[in-house]
């Protein structure tokens, strides 16, 4: 069970008894909200990218490798007897793009002999854990070079049994030190049974003149969000759709930081067709194609109508390197150059001529630049000192002077002990247990409006005790500790004129393989396995009802304002009242009793209230697609007095907004009140 409090658990017999807690809310006396309360994170962790988000279908389509991860044919198999050999040819694909894979005829027979007449060879890909097949249109392509005449052939098939699902001829050959692209489109004639598929190119073994060819980018896509080509997997777009975000904070997260100063997030290799684009050593354990870039996660902002948070490298590795003072120009020239590209003129711009030519004439806007990720972590003391002392100095610097309309973000806040300088926002990243969570309810009621902060990444991660099943952290969201993110998040939200956002990490996770097992949503190659957490449904319900105006809130004299409950108030857009509140360390049922200043008896509200399993452990299993999570909305009606009577079960979260405006309007919002 939640541990309750030795010091509270004597009185909850008491506190939770008939008496309403009876709240007023008044109508003026708060603060402005920020615009983008709830956002989105992403970096490629868990294959939330590769194999996740990033609908590419095919696994080590181009061969990709580093220092750490050398080139290989892992998830690629031969066809017909074929012989495949990893290569590195004298006239490759592109200089980024170096290795390709070598297709041999069999061994007893090489180009027309007799033994290869009627035979087909190639290769199949078994995806990233499988592939989901449906009858709808898959888009694809592949470079061959070799001498080849005759036709080529490509098809979905079942990995276990061999049945095709569906193929397609594509038409032509092949030249012999000469890179051709072969574009298809693929309609299979019938749903898979499973995700266990595979993915295969062939071809007439006797056409093959010298007896081999080589392929290289081999891609397969289906249906993207928004149709983008080379997008976003649909049905993990839209889980994130679902949560009515307002920004998109990318890319990371310990990716745009890299293992080692030679290895971060260079944006430039992010960008252009995918052949010039070389991948890079994964901080997270794999290696990463590069496929979602910095164009793909602008068009990500743009179709989901995300403000873009922009985190720019910052000189610190992960093994704790960093650039020296001396030799800080090119990474703060890379950092400029690549806010150019996203903003510059077109015609006026050197990097704004570049993302014209990539197809994106019109200027995307940047409100929001965070200067490196985590820079008080890795390699400290010192890397954190170089932050302090001169990195985020000197770039701060540089960007007010080219880009003075531009809010730069540290990567620290003032809760990791660092002063922030003016004119600049922190980003805090608490990973927490629910006990922790809920004795900071009041962390940021204390932060000044020169200390304006970004809560970037969070989550509960660690139960009360510390102890865990999985290493150190535990195996899936649960019920307990995502009721007290409700809590945090109802924090930040009272103090919505200095939070600038919040959003949890990782979004997604896969469920074949990963590194941080606490994630919004979890996914495999078969969309029916895709699965929100218990905290999806959370952060959901408090996006849903976005406060734009603070409202202070009276509790009875000598009642404490929170625990057992934990809420916050406000108006909505069009003046509506709203109030969104959370149970922590009770058992019983707490009763409200509500009141909204201007609002009489007979006013009318919906009541939607979440609430969990017994066990507060409890979580959604992706494989057994349990759903441990209760959603009821109740309409309700003011009694006497206007107000509106409720009860709320211990472990649940809540949220009351009412018809009607509240007296006011939409109020000015001048006063310094908190919401409590």
């Amino acid at each position: 069970m939640i541990h309750l409090k030795p010091a509270l658990a004597a009185l909850l017999a008491l506190s939770t008894q008939c008496v309403a807690i009876d709240l007023f809310v008044k109508s003026s006396g708060g603060n402005k909200t920020t615009d983008i309360m709830y956002g989105l994170m992403h970096e490629d962790i868990n294959n939330s990218g590769d194999g996740g988000i990033y609908a590419e279908l095919i696994s080590n389509r181009a061969f990709q490798g580093s220092e750490k991860f050398p080139s290989n044919l892992d998830n690629w198999s031969p066809i017909g007897g074929a012989t495949l050999t990893l290569q590195k040819l004298a006239k490759p694909l592109s200089s980024a793009l170096p290795y390709s894979v070598n297709v041999a005829n069999p061994k007893e027979g090489k180009g027309k002999g007799k033994d290869t007449k009627g035979k087909k060879v190639g290769l199949a890909n078994a995806g990233f854990w499988g592939m989901d097949v449906k009858r709808q249109k898959y888009t694809g392509s592949f470079h061959v070079t070799g001498e080849y005449k005759g036709d080529f052939e490509v098809s979905l098939r079942s990995a276990i049994t061999g049945e095709t699902f569906g193929k397609k001829v594509v038409k032509g050959g092949s030249k012999k030190g000469k890179w051709t692209e072969k574009e298809f489109e693929l309609v299979p004639f019938k749903d898979a049974p499973n995700s266990n598929n595979t993915f295969v190119v062939q071809w007439d073994a006797e056409g093959a003149k010298d007896g081999s060819l080589d392929l290289n980018l081999i891609s397969l896509f289906p249906p993207t969000f928004k149709g983008r080509k080379n997008g976003l997997r649909i049905d993990l777009a839209q889980t994130m759709v679902e949560l009515k975000p307002t920004f998109l904070r990318f890319p990371g997260g310990n990716m745009l930081e890299g293992n080692t100063l030679d290895t971060w997030w260079k944006w430039y290799e992010t960008i252009g067709p995918l052949k010039d684009r070389p991948g890079m050593a994964g901080v997270w354990e794999y290696q990463q194609t590069l496929g979602l870039g910095l164009v793909e996660y602008m068009e990500w902002a743009d179709d989901m109508n995300l403000e873009p948070i922009v985190g720019v490298f910052a000189g610190l590795a992960l093994d704790g390197s960093f650039v020296p003072e001396s030799e800080m120009g090119w990474v703060i020239q890379q950092a400029l150059d690549e806010i150019e590209f996203l903003t510059g003129d077109a015609k006026t711009t050197k990097w704004g001529a570049v993302r014209a030519k990539l197809g994106h004439p019109k200027p995307w806007k940047v409100k929001w630049v965070e200067i490196g990720n985590e820079d008080w972590l890795a390699g400290r003391p010192a890397g954190f000192e170089s932050y302090i002392n001169y990195r985020f100095p000197m770039m701060m610097k540089a960007f007010n002077e080219k880009y003075p309309d531009i809010k730069i973000i540290a990567s620290p806040s003032i809760f990791d002990n660092m002063t922030i300088p003016a004119g600049a926002a922190g980003d805090h990243h608490p990973y927490l247990t629910p006990d922790e969570f809920v004795e900071r309810f009041a962390k940021f009621d204390n932060l000044s409006k020169d200390n304006v902060t970004l809560i970037g990444e969070a989550a509960s991660t660690h139960p009360n005790g510390g102890i865990a099943w999985e290493g150190d952290l535990m195996p899936l969201p649960w019920w307990g500790g995502s009721v007290a993110e409700a809590i945090f998040l109802i924090s930040t939200e009272r103090n919505g004129d200095k939070i600038i956002g919040a959003t949890y990490a990782p979004g997604l996770r896969s469920l074949d393989r990963w590194q941080w097992s606490m994630t919004w949503v979890q996914h495999a190659a078969d969309p029916a396995l895709t699965t929100r957490s218990t905290s999806w449904y959370v952060w959901r319900i408090l996006a849903h009802h976005i406060i734009r105006e603070t409202l202070p809130v009276d509790a009875p004299a000598g009642k404490p304002n929170f625990d057992p409950l934990f809420y916050v108030a406000g108006k909505s857009e069009t003046g509506t009242g709203i109030f969104k509140a959370a149970v922590y360390n009770s058992t019983e049922l707490i009763p409200v009793s509500l009141k909204f200043d201007g609002l009489n008896e007979g006013a009318v509200a919906n009541l939607t209230v979440l609430t969990g399993p017994e066990d507060p452990y409890g979580y959604n299993d992706p494989f057994t697609g349990i759903n441990v999570v209760k959603e009821k909305t109740t309409f309700i009606k003011a009694g006497k007095g206007g107000k509106f009577t409720f009860t709320l079960p211990g472990l649940s979260v809540a949220v009351l907004e009412t018809a009607d405006a509240v007296k006011g309007g939409k109020g000015k919002g001048k006063g310094k009140g908190k919401g409590n």
